[in-house]
Parts: structure tokens; C-alpha cells; sequence
């Protein structure tokens, strides 16, 4: 450092300088007023009030995520708003957004990237604001149908079998996979991982075969066995796996890619019997979510919650979008309301709904729906995929990624999908809680949230109207008039104690100089 003071150094002095002013503010605050009274008292200055930030995207695709000019506050008179944002009512706290991590996103990534392109896209998704601050994904454990090929993790020739797993390994997975999520873990150390497998290896199932079949009973805890040997190598590479599924959409038989059909009966068995139970003898602690399929059947979810042995391990419900509506996500949780909701599938694509684009779509009837009904997470399908809508093996033909990369140049296109998400993962962080806010048209949804990290305010409104509407919305004293453009999705950014959240921002700087939890600590502290 030469002759400079050296990290210590600049810290007292940081110390020193902020303590000073914070001392000096109480010392005028509390200092007594002279003895003498003004002959008339001049009038107290109005109370400060925020100013509200706000992003647009137009269906149009003429704004996307554009910063508009902020917005001042008032103070409201006796009418109530279109919107009132009730931060006293609370509801579910939010855990993250993100998209999965296929075999086919992670090849493009490591294969059709190089290292500084892979570096700068995997800050923007997964760094902090301005980028898309995307704190979860999804793995799958083998192949799914955005696989290059099938496979499990215990491959063996026809006609033998391994029920102690002695040649269970996840080479293939050593190429793409895991170098890609360890390099996301690198740009966020938070990352939140949800792991569900396609199918079993052919010799546990009825069809021999990995498309197709069901797990036989006799080899239930042996895929108990594979599941958590899944969870414990990972951890040996520094990949944690946050939660388990155990079976990707369970009352599905797909003919083209891997899969399998799992009933109730088999899932409450599975969790109760085997995995449940070996599991909570390992900490860090990994969830387990049932159902990871569709809003159109919620007996399913609901009849293993039934099951006491298997409830009792069963920390939420995972659900997927393609069939069937978000309000069934309240039914359940309605019924189990201990148990957490997740989103963790949900795929846009060139399909012929789509023509018109997916901003809204995604916006309103996946994200903003699926929020108000309890959803504490959300994650899209593939995160990237090629112009081709692959690499894959069998499956979906038209899906997209979040983005789309060019496998000729590595140029990357952001979907509508992008966003979409962006509109939330960028403002409401984790720990956020969603908060009460009303609706007034059928046509202007929106969601409401309160950031724990700094109080600020984040309200999503989505218009469907082809017109522009004029939207007022309140929140405590205070009011601000928007009109928002036809067919339009906007974020609204305030802090209702804009003095109280500077004096945070300022302790956490502090606290950040000194090494502690809200910064990084110097070389060897």
C-alpha cells in the first residue's frame, strides 16, 4: 500500500466521518430550542416524499424494460386509489426467480460461447441488478428431452442391475453441466438449486427401458438410494441442491424422451419409506416438493399430503404451467397452507398463440397469477437455447430459452420471456414479502411487494387494454397517478421512508468496509 493508510486505515476514517454525522444530526435533533418564541412561527416544511422509479416494456416490443422518468409522490386526499399497496397485510416471502440449466442450455453456454461471452451472460442473468439477478434454477438428474442423448447416472447393459448403486457416477455431467452451474454459483453464491430426474435407470423400471414404464416396487429404495447419492456428489463439487423432486411431471408418459409414469400411491411410498427419512439425517437440509407437474390435477398433490408418513417430508408443492390455472395453487394452499408453493416449469415457444408475442402472457397469467396464488419461486424452463430451439432429443420442437443464442456466431437474443421475469427478478429480491394490494379492473393486475433489505416498495401492473389507462395508486398517506401505455407491463420502484433507507444503505456500507456480514472481508479476515 506504500505510504497510503491501508484498509484498516480508510475504514476508521470512513468510521469516523459517517458516526460523525450521524452524531451531529442527533445533537441538532435533540439540542433545546432557545427560550425565545419567534413572534409568528414560520410554517413547517412539507414531509419528504418519494419519488417513484418506473420500467416499461410494451407488448409491441417498442419499450423493453425501459427506465422511465420517475414519477413524484403527493399527498392523498380522502379518495381511495385504483391500487391501494397495504404493506401491513402480508403474505408469502419470496425465495427467487430463474430458469433451468438443461444439458441443452450448458452446451450452448460452454460450446458455442467463449469464456469471456459465458463470463458477461451468466453476470447478466444471474448478477445482481442491473442484471437479471436470477437466484434459482433447475437441474435434471439424467436426461430430459433437452438432452443430447438419454441417460441416467447408473447406465448398465440389459438384464443387470446395481441396487447398491456401485456404479452410480455423474461423469456425464463433468463436460457442461456442473462446470456451468459452479461458474453461475461464482456470479451468486445464493443460487438456489431444484433437482428432478426424468426417469430411473432402465433395470429399475417395468419397460427396461428409460422412455416409458414405471419404477417396480422392489427397486423403490434403491432410487431413494440414487437420488440422495445425486445430492451428496453435487455437494462434493460445491453444488447444493436446495430441493428434490422425485419424479418430473409423474402423470405424464412421454414416447419420445425419457420419463416415467409415478402415481400417488408410489410417491407417498418413495417419500414416506426411503428418501423422507434419509434426507433429514443430512444438513445442510434439502427439501423435498412434490407433485412438479400441472395446475389441472391438484388431487394428485393433495392425496400424497394426505398420506401422513410422506407429509410429514414434504416441505411444498412444485407445480408446471401447461395445463390448467394458477388458482389451483391456492386450493392446495388452502388446504396445507405450512406447505410451500413453487413454480418450477414453464416453457414459452414459436407456437401459433404466440404470434403476437409472450410479454403479457408470461407477465400476468404465470408470473403475477402465480405470485398471488402463493408461489414463493418461480422458474422458466431452458434458460438458453439455439436458434433451432435445441439442441434436444425428442420432446418439444418450438420451446424457447430466456434467450436464445446463435450456435454459428454466439450472438444472444432476449425473448420476451426475459423481460418478463426481469420486471420481477430485478427489483423484488429475496426475502422480499408479498403485500396486499387491491384490484379495481379486471384488466390492470398487479402484485405488490416489500423488500426486507432496504423497505422499499415494488408494484407490477400488467394493462391488457389496448388503451392507454390512467391508474391511481396509494400507499399509506401517499399517492401517484400513472397512466399506463395499451398492452403494457410496468415495474414501480418507491421507498415510503426515503431518510430511514439512506441511513440503511449507509450502516450496510459501513458494515461492508469493516468485513462484516454485508460485505466482503479483507484478504485474510
Amino acid at each position: 500500500m506504500g505510504e497510503g493508510k491501508g484498509h484498516s486505515g480508510w475504514v476508521a476514517v470512513a468510521s469516523v466521518a459517517l458516526l460523525s454525522l450521524l452524531a451531529l444530526a442527533a445533537i441538532h435533533a435533540s439540542r433545546p430550542k432557545p427560550r425565545e418564541v419567534a413572534p409568528k412561527a414560520a410554517p413547517a416544511p412539507p414531509p419528504m416524499l418519494p419519488a417513484v422509479e418506473v420500467w416499461l416494456s410494451t407488448a409491441d416490443r417498442r419499450l423493453r424494460l425501459a427506465r422511465q422518468p420517475d414519477v413524484a409522490m403527493t399527498a392523498q386526499k380522502a379518495q381511495p386509489g385504483d391500487v391501494v399497496v397495504d404493506t401491513q397485510s402480508t403474505y408469502q416471502s419470496i425465495v427467487g426467480f430463474g430458469a433451468a440449466l438443461t444439458d441443452a442450455s450448458s452446451w450452448l453456454l460452454q460450446n458455442r460461447l467463449d469464456a469471456s461471452q459465458r463470463r458477461a451472460l451468466l453476470q447478466e442473468l444471474f448478477g445482481p441488478p442491473p442484471g437479471l439477478n436470477f437466484g434459482m434454477t433447475r437441474l435434471t438428474i439424467g436426461a430430459s428431452d433437452f438432452s443430447l442423448q438419454p441417460y441416467t447416472l447408473d447406465d448398465l447393459p440389459t438384464g443387470q442391475v446395481d441396487p447398491s448403486l456401485q456404479h452410480f457416477n455423474v461423469t456425464p455431467n463433468l463436460r457442461d453441466v456442473i462446470p456451468t452451474v459452479r461458474e453461475a454459483l461464482a456470479v451468486n453464491p445464493q443460487l438456489r438449486i431444484i433437482a428432478s430426474p426424468w426417469s430411473a435407470p432402465a433395470w429399475m423400471k417395468t419397460s427396461a427401458n428409460l422412455i416409458g414404464g414405471e419404477l417396480l416396487e422392489p427397486f423403490e429404495s434403491a432410487y431413494a438410494d440414487y437420488l440422495v447419492k445425486y445430492v451428496d456428489a453435487y455437494r462434493g463439487y460445491g453444488i447444493p441442491i436446495f430441493a428434490l423432486t422425485v419424479q418430473n411431471e409423474p402423470g405424464f408418459v412421454p414416447v419420445t424422451y425419457p420419463g416415467m409414469e409415478m402415481p400417488a400411491a408410489t410417491r407417498a411410498r418413495l417419500i414416506g419409506q426411503y428418501l423422507g427419512p434419509a434426507l433429514a439425517r443430512r444438513k445442510p437440509k434439502t427439501l423435498i416438493l412434490g407433485w412438479d407437474h400441472n395446475w389441472d390435477d391438484p388431487g394428485q398433490p393433495l392425496s400424497v399430503l394426505g398420506d401422513a408418513d410422506a407429509a410429514r417430508y414434504i416441505d411444498g408443492i412444485a407445480w408446471h404451467c401447461y395445463r390448467g390455472t394458477p388458482s389451483t395453487q391456492s386450493d392446495v394452499h388452502r388446504a396445507y397452507p405450512k406447505k410451500d408453493t413453487y413454480i418450477t416449469e414453464c416453457s414459452g415457444g414459436d407456437w401459433e398463440s404466440a404470434r403476437k408475442g409472450e410479454l403479457l402472457w408470461f407477465a400476468r397469467d404465470f408470473l403475477l397469477a402465480g405470485i398471488r396464488h402463493w408461489a414463493r419461486g418461480v422458474v422458466y424452463w431452458n434458460l438458453a437455447l439455439d436458434e433451432q430451439h435445441g439442441p434436444h432429443f425428442g420432446g418439444c420442437d418450438l420451446c424457447k430459452g430466456v434467450v436464445t443464442i446463435d450456435s454459428r456466431t454466439g450472438e444472444v437474443s432476449r425473448n420476451d420471456e426475459y423481460y418478463a421475469f426481469a420486471h420481477f427478478s430485478r427489483f423484488v429480491l429475496p426475502g422480499a414479502v408479498r403485500v396486499g394490494s387491491g384490484e379495481t379492473d379486471k384488466d390492470i393486475n398487479n402484485v405488490a411487494f416489500l423488500n426486507a433489505d432496504d423497505g422499499s416498495v415494488v408494484l407490477v401492473m400488467v394493462n391488457s387494454h389496448t388503451d392507454a389507462r390512467e391508474v391511481a395508486v396509494t400507499q399509506g398517506p401517499n399517492r401517484f397517478r400513472y397512466a399506463l401505455p395499451p398492452q403494457s407491463v410496468a415495474t414501480f420502484v418507491w421507498n415510503p421512508d426515503p431518510v430511514g433507507s439512506w441511513m440503511r444503505r449507509a450502516a450496510r456500507w459501513l458494515e461492508g468496509l469493516r468485513g462484516g456480514p454485508a460485505g466482503r472481508r479483507a484478504p485474510g479476515g
